[in-house]
C-alpha cells in the first residue's frame, strides 16, 4: 500500500478526488475503501457517478479538521 497523504498534500487536490485517492488521505486501503462505500460506510461525503465515486477535497479537509480538533480537545 502506498504511504497517506499529508495535509499540505490533501490541500493540494483538485475538488474532488477517486475513491482510491480519498481512502490513501485517510490511511485507508483501496479493498476497504471501496467496502466502505458501498455499504454507505465511508467517514465523509460521496458522489456517486454510475459506477465510479468520487469524494469532495472540501469533505476530506472537514473530516481531517474535525479529527484534529477532537484530538486536540482530549489532549489539551
Amino acid at each position: 500500500m502506498k504511504p497517506g497523504l499529508t495535509l499540505a498534500q490533501i490541500q493540494q487536490l483538485p475538488a474532488v478526488v477517486d475513491l482510491v485517492t480519498a481512502g490513501r488521505a485517510l490511511g485507508l486501503g483501496r479493498t476497504k475503501s471501496y467496502q466502505l462505500a458501498r455499504t454507505g460506510e465511508f467517514p465523509c461525503r460521496i458522489i456517486r457517478i454510475g459506477k465510479s465515486y468520487l469524494v469532495p477535497t472540501s469533505a476530506l479537509l472537514a473530516l481531517l479538521s474535525d479529527h484534529c480538533d477532537t484530538e486536540e480537545d482530549a489532549h489539551g
